[in-house]
């Protein structure tokens, strides 16, 4: 494996410790990692598109606009006549438009009542999205609306479009579980219980899963695996599917003792063999003791009080750090690693697919959030799987 260096931070905020792993990697896996981003980056093409299409049917530029040309999320919110509980999404769309270079970010300072001063994000208008502002009735909005109408009358496009129309008495529980936009466009079913009826899609979901797992526990094993799965006695991948990574893990450490936790329907067809133990039941209420729990690209298909639940039980199921207990996981980072803009475009438009869904993807402040509230006290990031990053946890 490469040499790494390691760089620790201090939390202000919380006093405590965490801290970024800034590792080297062979030519080859760097090589496989960015051929990884070439073709997410070409995929996900037609969410930046979908986004765009969004924005003008909600009429952004032009809510910017009658705000003098410079606006905050609350504002924009105001003036087009969203509901409060639309915020975070508004953000998360807002980012990936900021990115893409159609809207511009800066950031004002105001006081809250104590006096203490916040700074806030304001929303600008650039050359290009000035010419999607339709209140002076110039523009080339209606040429980039017949151009993005494919986009915005796919699932996605109509599921979002119409999840930011919600009212709060559309949403379940209070407004604190919203109807997911791929909900929203399949007459209430969500992915799962699409995928549930129609088998294709469920091939297609539980082919695209393995090959990832594939491609990706490679990488993890050949440059960090001594670092990450070295000592630990005991593993449980947490809906972990038919077990693909745990045989991986399995494989190249063959005295380690592997398990594959998931939902009864799917343990019934797991195969047999590979080193790996299936355990039926569901992460919401429990996981089964090991030293290591394992979470690969599950918490981003989850929201916050889901994740923290989760977390929480991966808490309990495993010993004191000074025992080896830890939690690994797999996800992405947003703006962790790399300082490549195609990187961070990647990340923020996958953000907006997985939003889909009602996942969401993180940057390290929100993943501390959730980690602090579930009650763990460290974590280190290893930004070294190119769009993806693995995150210790430590209780």
């Amino acid at each position: 494996m490469a040499p790494h260096r390691h760089r620790r931070r201090h939390d202000e905020d919380t006093g405590r410790a965490s801290s970024v792993e800034i590792m080297g990697i062979t030519k080859h896996s760097e090589e496989l990692l960015q051929a990884q981003l070439e073709l997410w980056h070409h995929a996900f093409g037609y969410v930046k598109s979908m986004a765009l299409a969004v924005a003008i049917d909600l009429g952004i530029p032009d809510a910017i606009h009658r705000s003098g040309g410079a606006a905050t999320l609350p504002q924009i919110l105001a003036e087009i006549g969203l509901c409060p509980s639309r915020l975070h999404g508004l953000r998360r769309l807002m980012r990936a438009l900021t990115v893409a270079g159609t809207f511009a970010i800066s950031t004002t300072s105001s006081e809250d009542g104590g006096g203490a001063g916040n700074e806030e994000a304001v929303y600008e208008l650039t050359p290009a999205s000035r010419l999607l502002v339709t209140d002076d009735g110039e523009g080339l909005s209606p040429v980039l609306s017949l151009v993005l109408n494919p986009f915005r009358v796919s699932p996605l496009g109509m599921g979002i479009g119409a999840w930011f129309r919600l009212r709060d008495d559309d949403d379940d529980d209070d407004g604190r579980r919203r109807p997911a936009p791929f909900a929203v466009a399949h007459g209430g079913r969500n992915m799962w219980e699409a995928a549930a009826r129609k088998p294709a899609f469920n091939a297609l979901v539980n082919d695209a899963m393995a090959a990832d797992s594939r491609f990706l526990m490679r990488i993890v094993l050949r440059e960090c695996g001594a670092e990450v799965f070295g000592g630990v006695g005991s593993l449980v991948d947490v809906a972990g599917g038919l077990g693909g990574a745990a045989t991986a893990v399995a494989r190249a450490f063959p005295e380690m003792d592997c398990s594959v936790l998931d939902l009864p329907h799917v343990v019934a067809n797991a195969p047999s063999g590979g080193g790996v133990r299936f355990v039926a039941g569901d992460m919401f209420q429990s996981i089964p003791p090991a030293d290591a729990v394992f979470l690969k690209w599950i918490l981003h298909d989850w929201g916050d009080d889901e994740c923290i639940k989760i977390l929480k039980n991966c808490k309990q199921a495993i010993p004191s750090r000074d025992k080896g207990g830890k939690v690994i996981i797999i996800d992405i980072v947003v703006g962790s690693g790399s300082s490549d803009a195609k990187q961070l475009e990647t990340q923020v438009l996958y953000d907006l697919l997985i939003m889909g869904i009602n996942g969401v993807e993180r940057d390290e402040q929100e993943w501390k959030k959730i980690f602090f509230e579930a009650g763990f006290k460290d974590y280190k990031i290893m930004p070294i799987l190119g769009v993806r990053s693995i995150i210790e946890l430590y209780p």
